[in-house]
């Protein structure tokens, strides 16, 4: 198997079968061997009915149903584990990524590359997705010391070595670019085509970006506690000082500070200080509850081809 071509499957109904026939025609011109893999996960719109039924007419169409909707990165994982091809292309259902720039995906990858992303240099995304794109990469670089291209996203197409590797990563949480960054390998990255979204409405609104944010810095980084420690010793720092400087403005000039109101405030500003630092390694030991129940990442319902 040549390529494999694996796309998460959740709402856009409408678009499964042109995507299927766009796919087709291009893998079609520019290999001999291919596979399809749609992965539903549990999509509230029954696209698995239209899945199914492009599966059982082409065998080259691999369906996988999820039995409850797990996110589009468990989506893609399931895809991972269940491609055959000797380069895997990863890209959305909705039309955005187009299927005809597969072609300039794969003439890159056979130059040597094991990771060519697709750059989209003019995303046709709203103001507002675009906004809070630029700023989830911001935090994720800032949090985890890496760089992030907001312009790049899921779509483009990973060689057998980097399937394999992808596939020893056990982790909870799934951020596949992430991922894809952590086991390394030859990368590069070209221009292709954004498109407009016609069908459907992106499931990733301003929540779930926050909550894909914390997930990711806290799966992929410690730099959180690091940053405690320093505004620890950095409070300390500053009411050593002001202490010092309190006894001495008391023997030179008699001053003393006084009142009730100064005391609460002080106290009530380092309880909630408190209270976040704890919140935060609450959050590492939820994560390292959640690795060491070591639960499936994915369960599959059903499968045809």
């Amino acid at each position: 198997m040549e390529i494999s071509v694996i796309s998460p499957v959740y709402g856009c109904r409408e678009s499964i079968g042109e995507l299927y026939e766009k796919v087709t025609a291009t893998l079609q011109k520019i290999c001999s061997s291919y596979e399809i893999i749609f992965v539903n996960d549990n999509c509230p719109q029954n696209s698995w009915e239209v899945i199914s039924a492009i599966a059982k007419n082409d065998k080259n169409v691999k369906a996988i149903k999820l039995s409850r909707n797990f996110g589009q990165h468990y989506a893609i994982t399931a895809g991972i584990d269940h491609c055959s091809g000797k380069y895997a292309i990863v890209m959305d259902c909705d039309l955005q990524d187009k299927p005809e720039e597969m072609e300039k995906l794969y003439k890159k990858a056979l130059e040597g590359y094991d990771v060519v992303h697709g750059r989209r240099v003019e995303r046709q995304d709203s103001f507002f997705k675009s906004f809070t794109s630029k700023l989830f990469y911001k935090t994720l670089e800032y949090f985890t010391d890496t760089e992030h291209d907001y312009t790049i996203g899921n779509f483009g197409i990973y060689s057998r070595k980097v399937i394999d590797a992808l596939k020893e990563l056990k982790e909870k949480s799934r951020d596949f670019l992430l991922l894809v960054k952590i086991v390394g390998f030859k990368k590069t990255e070209i221009a292709v085509e954004h498109s407009e979204r016609v069908y459907g409405k992106s499931s990733y609104n301003f929540s779930k970006m926050l909550d894909l944010a914390i997930d990711s810095i806290v799966s992929h980084s410690n730099k959180p506690l690091r940053l405690i420690v320093q505004f620890g010793l950095m409070v300390s720092m500053l009411s050593f000082f002001v202490a010092v400087g309190l006894v001495v403005a008391h023997f030179t000039y008699g001053f003393s500070v006084e009142g009730w109101t100064s005391l609460m405030v002080s106290m009530f500003f380092l309880f909630g200080i408190l209270f976040g630092i704890l919140g935060i390694i609450g959050l590492y030991i939820g994560k390292i509850f959640d690795q060491v129940k070591n639960r499936p990442l994915y369960i599959i319902d059903e499968m045809i081809n």
